[in-house]
């Protein structure tokens, strides 16, 4: 039988060896789309990785969306899905059914690969002990339309506390994004939005957010043209040339906001790209898009590299 050579092995954990040491004890939230939730494979395939990084001493908060099975679901129960300018409209019944699926479904299909893998984690949702505090967000105009959103919630405030402690009992929090109101009112909030406010309010050191996209794109038509790295005024400049559109709409608010608030930094990679998340942590070259707040932040070899 041939043996492998165990010098790539050896060489592998020598270069990721500076940054477990640069990160552990830092918190990473990362934000999976729902996309990736489509299929046994994608799903574990990123889960293994996610379980990677909390088994290295990353303090990880895992947030998730559910978009395609929500739609799904939707039409299923004869529910026309309404998507805004990259935002889901949700009436009354569509709640019942986001409830349904992020809290139930998707949730805990995570926990169970958790539990395969060993990892401790902890489903929760925005609901739970207060953690993600919400108003119903008011009609508002939307490329000249007044459009009124439903049941979805703008965030008041994060109780970072309750995510803190899971973390420091050595627990993963797995966390869906539907909130509620001081009513008692569930409330339906876009992940990305969840994410960046999460990792704000618990200073995090990373946000990612694995989507079905390979990074931010200079041009929507060439999948290749994959920008390694930008800052808030380059990701101003893509909104106002038109690169980001529909579901990158959310995401490129999310990112904004997430830096505002304090977080280092920003990647956007795909969860289609094989271990393009560990690729992203321990390698200078990535595989998306990282964003900070000034390009002046990034080192002189991230900038070599190309991340």
């Amino acid at each position: 039988m041939l043996r492998t050579d165990p010098s790539i092995a050896v060489r592998a954990l020598r270069s990721a060896a500076p940054y477990i040491r640069m990160y552990k004890g830092k918190v990473f939230v990362i934000k999976a789309s729902g996309g990736v939730f489509g299929d046994a494979e994608s799903t574990r395939a990123l889960i293994e990785q996610v379980a990677i990084l909390h088994q290295v001493g990353i303090r990880v908060v895992l947030v998730h969306g559910g978009g395609p099975q929500l739609t799904q679901i939707q039409e299923t129960l004869g529910i026309t899905p309404q998507i805004v300018a990259g935002r889901r409209v949700t009436d009354e019944k569509s709640i019942e059914v986001t409830s349904m699926v992020l809290n139930g479904l998707v949730n805990t299909q995570i926990l169970g690969i958790c539990r395969e893998l060993d990892v401790a984690a902890v489903g929760v949702s925005g609901v739970d002990a207060g953690l993600v505090r919400a108003h119903k967000r008011p009609p508002v105009t939307v490329e000249g339309k007044v459009v009124d959103y439903g049941f979805v919630g703008d965030i008041d405030l994060i109780d970072g506390k309750v995510l803190q402690q899971l973390l420091d009992d050595g627990l993963m929090p797995v966390v869906s994004p539907v909130s509620a109101d001081d009513s008692g009112q569930l409330l339906n909030i876009n992940a990305d939005t969840v994410a960046a406010a999460i990792g704000a309010a618990l200073k995090a050191e990373k946000l990612m957010l694995c989507t079905g996209a390979p990074g931010i794109l200079e041009s929507l038509e060439d999948p290749r043209s994959i920008i390694s790295y930008t800052d808030l005024a380059g990701l101003k400049r893509l909104k106002d040339q038109g690169s980001l559109k529909d579901g990158m709409l959310p995401k490129a608010k999310a990112i904004e906001d997430a830096i505002r608030g304090g977080v280092r930094r920003v990647h956007v990679t795909s969860y289609k790209s094989p271990d393009g998340l560990l690729a992203e942590v321990f390698t200078n070259e990535g595989t998306g898009t990282l964003v900070v707040e000034n390009i002046s932040a990034l080192s002189a070899a991230e900038q070599q590299a190309g991340k």
